[in-house]
């Protein structure tokens, strides 16, 4: 096999900070800077160093991403690696799943500490991510695997992994399923590969990806919610610039009895997908009855979102209505998801 080519494309992030002159972090580092800090990757690959950004990743944007996987569709490495923040690696991490159709590995990765702190993670998960790419049991089985999600020595699905903790150093984690992967001395052991069912009905109806952006609202539901923000999304005759609503429910798929008459009327106005509150699904669909049960807002026109997090099923939306499905199109891509 000849030798490794991996492309990294820098967005920013915790693993690209410096400390200013009071010592607080600020972004600052870029792709050449976060090479240099691991001189053993040299030994592994030829490295293609881009920086793309220098922002937190609470500051990406949908067309941000869309620019990566423009990116990654154009290289000519065997690997990409994608190091960014982890406010939003979650989410960033599976548009890049449902835009990117190269079977070669592509890899997410980011830190938790910054490089000013005692142990910082930033270089070990970039080394990490490298031995990953250049695996023969990862790049066996590419396109099964889709994009991945590399930290703490660890290998997740971008579909599965969520972000659990807001600081801790273990913060990620595949709580449906497990990570596929785990990185041992220096080898990866492989734990099992992710369902792709939904993953590439998704990719075959969102062919072509090129319209502008379609804000999704996400609303999340608590106890005593009074439903003020669908009242006033369903006011307002622009719709407060919203093109889809995705509502984290109660339970299997519940909200308040008072709000259900105003859930129906939001999925008549605009594409509404209903994803679990808790995190994931997969959500009921004939157990409950009542006015507000997962049977009633069905059949009030609501979206099923199957299995995914809230946050991926925002993402997902928003990727169908900037690709033009109608409605019945998008019940469809959200079925496959159970």
């Amino acid at each position: 096999m000849s030798r490794l080519r991996v492309h990294v494309l820098a967005l920013g992030g915790t693993i690209a900070t410096r400390p200013d002159a009071g010592g607080v972090m600020q972004m600052g580092a870029g792709a050449d800077d976060l090479v240099a800090a691991v001189p053993l990757l040299k030994e592994l690959a030829d490295i293609e160093a881009e920086t793309v950004s220098r922002v937190g990743s609470h500051s990406l944007s949908f067309d941000d991403i869309h620019a990566v996987a423009g990116k990654i569709a154009a290289t000519a490495a065997d690997a990409v690696i994608v190091t960014q923040g982890t406010d939003t690696l979650e989410e960033t991490g599976f548009l890049l799943d449902l835009l990117v159709k190269r079977d070669i590995p592509v890899i997410v990765t980011a830190a938790m500490r910054n490089p000013a702190l005692t142990s910082a993670d930033g270089p070990g998960n970039l080394l990490a991510a490298v031995r990953v790419a250049g695996d023969p049991w990862i790049r066996r089985h590419t396109r099964s695997l889709g994009v991945m999600a590399v930290m703490l020595d660890e290998v997740h699905a971008v579909a599965d992994v969520i972000k659990a903790h807001p600081t801790r150093i273990d913060a990620f984690a595949s709580p449906q399923t497990g990570p596929i992967a785990a990185l041992v001395e220096d080898r990866v052991v492989p734990l099992g590969l992710p369902v792709r069912d939904a993953i590439e009905v998704a990719r075959q109806a969102l062919d072509k990806v090129s319209g502008e952006a379609r804000p999704v609202a996400l609303l999340w539901m608590g106890l005593d919610e009074p439903g003020g923000l669908i009242e006033a999304i369903l006011a307002a005759p622009d719709r407060l610039g919203y093109r889809g609503v995705v509502v984290a429910a109660m339970g299997g798929g519940h909200v308040p009895e008072r709000l259900a008459p105003l859930a129906g009327r939001l999925a008549a106005a605009l594409p509404t997908v209903v994803a679990a509150r808790a995190g994931g699904g997969p959500l009921l669909r004939h157990t409950y009855g009542g006015a507000s049960s997962e049977i009633a807002l069905l059949e009030a026109g609501l979206i099923w979102g199957g299995r995914l997090h809230p946050l991926k099923a925002r993402v997902l939306l928003e990727t169908c209505l900037r690709a033009g499905l109608d409605r019945a199109a998008i019940a469809r891509v959200f079925a496959a998801w159970g």
